[in-house]
């Protein structure tokens, strides 16, 4: 198997639309990293087809901080080691919703629990109010598309030489930055139907390129807007920037794990 890269981040997002959290270690499930995504914020009042509140709607959100409570016991599942001693094939124990329990820091640095209704008052506003706000909670990621998001760093890079800009890879809110070997931006576009092999043994299929929306154009310290980001990978890529991919094989994944091409 060529290797083409390392796994230079890993970064998971408890509550879809805030801010996320970089792991130096991380379970990757057949749903994707374990922890990532496992709460939204449900908007009645928004369209059905997407009945979330989210930061394209409510960019601020980027600043809210979710947290779980016992970070050790959201990490990878409590029998992993003797699942796997055990053979092919068995599938390890998730942690409970108690160990999964998130609280949020607000930009202002109060700290609410996910449940707490004040939560859903602090996100409220005219076009969402808090009547028409609840927290749902998934065993499976609440992504968008696939379950896992990849970007390489020398994409990241590419965009912001092109527009003169030092951009924050958190604008893209990928689970895996890569970097790869080729050092060339979108180089991550030719494995689309390729499998991965990342670290010892997880396995990925990319499936397809990121779409993406204008959540790039937002600064995740500051909330402020961009529009350039978005206009510049439309007029040049086609708006799309990094890749979609499934999980194949389970298991660990490490910052710094070699990233090799399955032939």
């Amino acid at each position: 198997m060529n290797l083409i890269g390392h796994v230079e981040s890993l970064w998971r997002y408890p509550v879809k639309s805030m801010r996320g959290v970089a792991l130096p270690e991380a379970f990757v499930g057949f749903s994707g990293i374990l922890g990532d995504r496992l709460y939204a914020v449900h908007n009645s009042a928004a369209p059905k087809a997407f009945p979330y509140l989210t930061a394209r709607g409510r960019s601020d959100m980027l600043r809210y901080r979710p947290f779980f409570r016992d970070p050790e016991r959201s990490v990878l599942p409590s029998n992993l080691a003797e699942a796997e001693a055990s053979g092919p094939g068995l599938t390890p124990l998730y942690p409970t919703f108690d160990d999964l329990a998130v609280d949020v820091e607000t930009p202002s640095g109060e700290v609410l629990g996910i449940d707490d209704p004040q939560l859903l008052r602090a996100l409220s506003d005219d076009k969402s109010p808090a009547s028409a706000l609840t927290i749902r909670r998934s065993d499976r990621a609440l992504t968008d598309c696939r379950p896992i998001s990849i970007f390489s760093t020398q994409t990241i890079s590419h965009i912001g030489d092109a527009l003169g800009l030092s951009l924050d890879q958190r604008r893209f809110r990928a689970n895996l930055y890569v970097d790869l070997a080729s050092g060339e931006g979108f180089a991550e576009d030719r494995y689309v139907g390729r499998q991965l092999r990342i670290g010892s043994k997880v396995v990925m299929a990319v499936l397809e390129r990121d779409i993406r929306c204008k959540m790039i154009g937002f600064d995740p310290e500051t909330a402020e807007a961009n529009p350039e980001i978005l206009k510049y990978v439309a007029r040049n890529h086609d708006g799309k920037a990094g890749v979609y991919a499934a999980v194949l094989v389970e298991g660990m994944v490490r910052a710094g794990d070699e990233i090799r091409l399955v032939e």
